[in-house]
Order: structure tokens, then C-alpha cells, then sequence
């Protein structure tokens, strides 16, 4: 039936025109922002958990940040702990060789007392950004450093992760060597016992700050890659496909000019595969369809030979064909 009132081909062109520009906008916006999912309106569980995700990789980064600090002092108080093993080493060293007699002990006893003095100049600079773990302040329960070294998530609880270690006591190592007066001692034996003693416990510390450091650099690399995974993740969810987005657009370009001739096309897409479908010759297929014939088959020939080395049209006539 006709009707002077209304005119159905032109309200199925009016939509069809509608539903690409719509389409398009979409497209160019997913283009100008890299997002298929920038806000709730467009996919709201995406959204949601991916903005979770996003709040968990900054966090995990701000922690990174703040373990590097706690990192470098323990690296500082390490080095510290590793030269008074060596001063140590050197100290045990000046005592045995006092052990034998027709040894002037007084220029011995002058040489350890130097040493001393570089122990506790060594001690004194073992410090990162006026944090000391050397001083004996951080040694035993109740003054032990806790370090947050990520976050955790439980359905819908949320909590920190931590690792508690203890700092080292150097000053009591340097105040048991200077204690040892190998000038005036009447048990030298007894001194080198005590300086063996006091370089067992230089290595222990050494030895303690070392396996802390190490701890510390391994949960780093650890929230490094989790950022990594979690950052990845979150582009699948919410990043467009910039390549599958310019085919997308430069078919709706094409369909505004198509839905002018009175037709509709769509960018047919791959069944086995994600995006379009790409002939061998590198072609993107447009299924067109057109309503009531070719209205200007000329137009329509001109459109397709200015398009044909990115198309593959595909015409499907719904009525009245006419050849062109």
C-alpha cells in the first residue's frame, strides 16, 4: 500500500543512516581514546573489575616504590656489617700474631686500636637517608622493622601482606674489640678468643642483612611482573583492537556513503577467528544490501571502483534488480 503520509523507504534509509553514524561515533571515539570499555555504560562488569585491577597495579607500584628505600638502607647496613667483617678478620689477625713472644705488643695493641677507630667510623656512616639498622635499636621482639610489601584481596576483603626482619648490632662488636689490650693483657689466649668470637658474629650479621636484602630484591621482581599481569589484564578487558577499530571505521565511512544510495552494509566478520573477515588479497568484505533496486547504478559503479583495493562488495538486490 502507498501513502501520501508516510514514506517507508525514506524512514528505512533515515534509520539505517542513524544506526551508522551511531556506529561510527562509536568507532572514532574507541579510536581517539585506545578504549573499547571508558566508562560503565559501555560493558559495566568490564568496567568495574577493571578499575579495580588498575587500583590494585598502583598500589602494588606505590609498595615497589617504598621497598626500594627499605631495600637500599638494608643494602647500606650490609655493606656496614661486611667491612667490619673484614676489620674484624684483620684485628683477630694483629691478636695471634701478639700470641708469640719477642713481639713488640704495644705497636700491635696500636694497630688494633686504628682498626677500632675504622670500625666505628664504618658504623657510624652505615646508615641510608638516617635510617640505621646497625646500631643495635632494631634487634629483638618488639623491635623488629615490618615492611608492606604488597595487598591482598578475599571475596571482598582487602588486607596487606608484610615481612618483619631485624636489624644488627655492630657497636657491641666494636666494643668487645676495643676491650682487648693485647699490651697489658695476661691472657692473650683469652683475647683472641674474644676477637674470634666478635668476628663470627660480624659474618653472622653480614650474613643476616644479606638474606634480607635478598628477600627484599625477590619480592620487588615479584610485584613487578604481578603489575605486569595485572596491567595486561586490564588492556584485554578495556583496549580496543586499533586494527579491528580502522577497518571498523573505514566501513562505516564507506556505509554513510552507501546508506546515501538507498543501501546498508555491514563488514562482515570471521567465524573462527577475532575481526574481520581479509580476502587472499587482502581485501575487507562489505555485505551490502539494497532495497528496491539500484537507484544510481553509476554512483554505486564509481563508488565501487573507488573502493575496490580496500572492499570486496558483496551486493545482495532485495527487489527490482537492475544490472549495472
Amino acid at each position: 500500500m502507498s501513502s501520501i503520509l508516510t514514506n517507508s523507504s525514506a524512514m528505512n534509509a533515515l534509520a539505517t543512516l542513524k544506526d551508522v553514524n551511531r556506529g561510527l561515533n562509536q568507532t572514532q571515539d574507541r579510536v581517539s581514546t585506545g578504549l573499547k570499555v571508558a566508562s560503565g555504560k559501555d560493558n559495566a562488569a568490564y568496567f568495574a573489575v577493571s578499575e579495580t585491577m588498575k587500583g590494585d597495579s598502583g598500589m602494588f607500584k606505590a609498595i615497589n616504590e617504598g621497598m626500594t628505600a627499605t631495600k637500599n638502607s638494608v643494602a647500606t647496613a650490609r655493606l656496614g656489617a661486611e667491612t667490619v667483617s673484614d676489620i674484624a678478620q684483620q684485628i683477630v689477625e694483629r691478636v695471634a700474631f701478639a700470641q708469640t713472644d719477642g713481639v713488640d705488643r704495644a705497636d700491635v695493641q696500636l694497630e688494633i686500636d686504628a682498626l677500632v677507630k675504622n670500625m666505628g667510623t664504618a658504623i657510624e656512616q652505615a646508615t641510608f637517608n638516617g635510617d640505621n639498622l646497625v646500631d643495635g635499636t632494631k634487634v629483638g621482639v618488639g623491635n623488629e622493622v615490618t615492611v608492606v610489601n604488597g595487598v591482598k584481596r578475599t571475596g571482598a576483603t582487602f588486607g596487606t601482606t608484610s615481612f618483619t626482619f631485624e636489624g644488627v648490632d655492630l657497636g657491641a662488636i666494636k666494643t668487645a674489640m676495643e676491650a682487648i689490650d693485647v699490651g697489658t693483657s695476661t691472657d692473650l689466649a683469652a683475647d683472641l678468643a674474644t676477637a674470634e668470637g666478635q668476628l663470627a658474629a660480624s659474618i653472622t650479621a653480614s650474613t643476616s642483612l644479606g638474606i634480607t636484602e635478598n628477600a627484599l630484591d625477590g619480592q620487588m621482581e615479584f610485584i613487578d611482573s604481578l603489575t605486569d599481569t595485572l596491567d595486561s589484564g586490564v588492556s584485554s578487558m578495556v583496549d580496543a583492537d586499533m586494527e579491528e577499530e580502522a577497518a571498523r571505521l573505514q566501513a562505516y565511512q564507506v556505509q554513510q556513503q552507501l546508506a546515501a544510495l538507498g543501501g546498508k552494509a555491514e563488514l562482515r566478520m570471521a567465524e573462527r577467528k577475532a575481526g574481520p573477515v581479509v580476502t587472499d588479497q587482502g581485501n575487507l568484505v562489505l555485505d551490502v544490501t539494497i532495497n528496491g533496486g539500484i537507484s544510481d547504478p553509476a554512483a554505486l559503479e564509481l563508488m565501487v571502483n573507488k573502493l575496490k583495493h580496500l572492499f570486496l562488495l558483496v551486493l545482495h538486490i532485495i527487489k527490482d534488480l537492475k544490472l549495472w
